[in-house]
């Protein structure tokens, strides 16, 4: 009986001592949300691949611009996803690429529309999300005023001013876009969209870890390697599936 109560009590302090790190997150649905099933797609993927390595992840909720500022201070373990960039590169370490992200350019169907350069965008009415950069030949072109663009406070007033016809472009990552139209447009709006199969930009999100935090060097390594079971036992696939099947667009 001795035995039996020590090594309960072995087990209860294992679990108590198992390891755990805090990540900050933001809204972006479906990738991240906090209300979202499993915190959104891309939250999923992480927590699945660190618990790949026996870590535990705890999600924390804040504006984009204080979940980053508060995972380089070490103030939290690290947070999710970003693009790559140099300058995050000297205050985190940088996982290997968690998902891939598309910015198409989305249209009225009664608008037909080609491109194959910026030069082509060139008379037509463009709006884009504040904040955003949607990459430097687009943000070039819209410095230098070669691109007509209108600035506004979010991708959904994006999306309804494409309906609407005051503009005639929205670039949008594509999986995000068929979220919103899905979750706040009738079947008859998102049947009058389509979007240029010809990505704006592509580019890879990332776990950052801070690099205040000690053993964040170790723990990167053990993240890469849980991501590539996890992408090779076909999961990561399925879960991006999950999301985006259902949001398609009629053609």
């Amino acid at each position: 009986m001795r035995l039996f109560l020590l090594l309960c009590a072995l087990s209860l302090a294992s679990a108590s001592a198992a390891e755990s790190l805090r990540l900050t997150n933001g809204e972006w649905p479906p990738y991240l949300g906090e209300k979202l099933p499993h915190h959104g797609v891309a939250s999923r993927i992480v927590a699945e691949a660190f618990a790949q390595e026996g870590i535990e992840v705890r999600w924390e909720f804040h504006p984009w611009a204080r979940s980053l500022k508060m995972a380089g201070k070490g103030e939290r373990d690290g947070s999710a996803v970003w693009l790559y960039t140099t300058e995050r590169e000297r205050r985190f370490y940088i996982s290997d690429p968690v998902l891939q992200s598309g910015y198409h350019l989305f249209h009225r169907k009664d608008h037909a529309f080609d491109w194959s350069r910026i030069e082509d965008l060139q008379g037509l009415r463009i709006a884009a999300t504040r904040g955003y950069d949607y990459g430097t030949a687009f943000q070039q072109a819209e410095a230098a005023g070669q691109l007509r663009v209108s600035r506004l406070t979010s991708d959904e007033q994006g999306l309804r001013q494409l309906l609407a016809g005051r503009i005639d472009l929205f670039p949008v990552d594509k999986v995000v876009g068929f979220d919103l139209l899905h979750q706040h447009f009738t079947a008859a709006e998102r049947a009058r969209l389509s979007f240029h199969s010809k990505p704006l930009r592509r580019d890879s999100l990332h776990l950052l870890l801070s690099r205040e935090v000690p053993g964040n060097a170790e723990r990167i390594e053990r993240f890469n390697r849980g991501l590539a079971q996890l992408r090779n036992s076909g999961k990561v696939a399925q879960y991006l599936l999950e999301v985006q099947q259902p949001l398609s667009l009629a053609p």
